[in-house]
């Protein structure tokens, strides 16, 4: 799955590298430089804005530049939509889960159990999301565009004690598992808790909860779980954070057409930086785990369905339920998801 999307855009970023490399046709234009809001440090998560800054630079010759502030220079993750409101500056990377109230609809990407496992239909299904009318309209108050998805990878979950090599494994089981997420573990009769990242660790290792549920695979190994853990799922895919990067309206409204254009024509550039970091990062983390004797768990498609059907439908149901009393179109933005996901695999053969 991961070849497949690093070809597809590799031949895209191939293309804009052999205009960039035609002075001649460079996109002429006046000198604009913005500033751009991520929380942490460079990244596989920040490989996408990182070369999407690049190209637009390239593509300019250097008048239109993006500047990337990391580890809250300008403003903290959670108020990163605010300060965009404000105007405090031009582009930011946000999780919605950070404020969900804010933007109920595209809330809808952060439930648990969606088929978007696959990072190449994550992407399709996400750009075709973002541009939903409701969607625009909902971001429109915040002065922001969704511009594009981090791919942000579905969570698995790592844990010590028995491994649990079906959904009936989980009966009883104390899991940190967050949101959507720990709504549908509760489902399978598992006991989820709400514990901050940088207390699993600990947490795990004086059996507060068995596992843990962190987006794989480098969020384990960030937080050194590998170290005390026995098991790691594999393909459960349970959820995970929807985290776009957006983008100021009144500050794009002021760029020169030439200038707007780069950013369509630079994302599938940035999908392909997201799905080589990532990729390249489990390679890594996956060769050591293998080393230090982990157990990987492949559930069968049965077990999965039962994951779907009792874990994250229900959470599913509730969602729509709450979220149409609110006026937000929930069934159609959901439908919209699924539709898309299948559309999307259709397309790519992988249905």
């Amino acid at each position: 799955m991961r070849k497949s999307l690093i070809s597809v855009f590799a031949l895209a970023s191939f293309g804009a590298a052999a205009l960039v490399a035609t002075p001649s046709l460079a996109v002429d234009g006046p000198k604009v430089s913005w500033n751009l809001s991520v929380w942490g440090p460079p990244r596989a998560f920040t490989a996408g804005i990182e070369a999407l800054s690049s190209y637009i630079s390239k593509e300019t010759d250097g008048k239109f530049t993006i500047k990337i502030h990391y580890g809250d220079a300008l403003s903290k993750g959670p108020d990163n939509l605010d300060n965009i409101k404000l105007g405090a500056f031009e582009m930011a990377q946000i999780c919605t889960g950070y404020h969900p109230g804010k933007h109920p609809g595209i809330n809808a990407l952060d439930l648990p159990g969606l088929p978007l496992a696959d990072p190449e239909v994550h992407a399709l299904v996400h750009d075709v999301f973002y541009k939903n009318p409701y969607i625009v309209n909902e971001f429109k108050r915040w002065n922001a565009m969704v511009l594009m998805s981090v791919l942000q990878p579905q969570s698995e979950f790592m844990g010590v004690g028995e491994a649990p090599v079906t959904m009936a494994g989980y009966k009883g089981m104390r899991v940190r598992a967050l949101g959507g997420t720990g709504a549908a573990m509760k489902n399978l009769g598992a006991v989820p808790t709400s514990v901050p990242a940088p207390e699993v660790y600990n947490s795990l290792e004086r059996g507060v909860f068995q596992a843990a549920a962190f987006p794989f695979t480098y969020a384990f190994a960030s937080y050194k779980i590998p170290e005390i853990a026995k098991w790691y799922t594999t393909n459960l895919a349970p959820g995970a954070n929807n985290c776009p990067t957006v983008v100021a309206l009144d500050a794009f409204g002021k760029l020169p057409p030439q200038y707007k254009e780069l950013f369509e024509k630079g994302k599938p550039i940035a999908y392909a930086a997201l799905v080589k970091a990532h990729g390249e990062t489990d390679k890594k983390n996956l060769a050591d785990w293998e080393k230090k004797g982990l157990k990987a768990i492949k559930y069968s498609p049965a077990e999965l369905k039962i994951f779907e059907e009792v874990g994250a439908a229900p959470v599913w149901k509730t969602w729509v339920t709450e979220n149409a009393a609110k006026g937000v179109p929930a069934q159609e933005l959901l439908d919209l998801i699924l539709n898309e996901a299948k559309k999307a695999k259709a397309k790519l053969g992988k249905s």
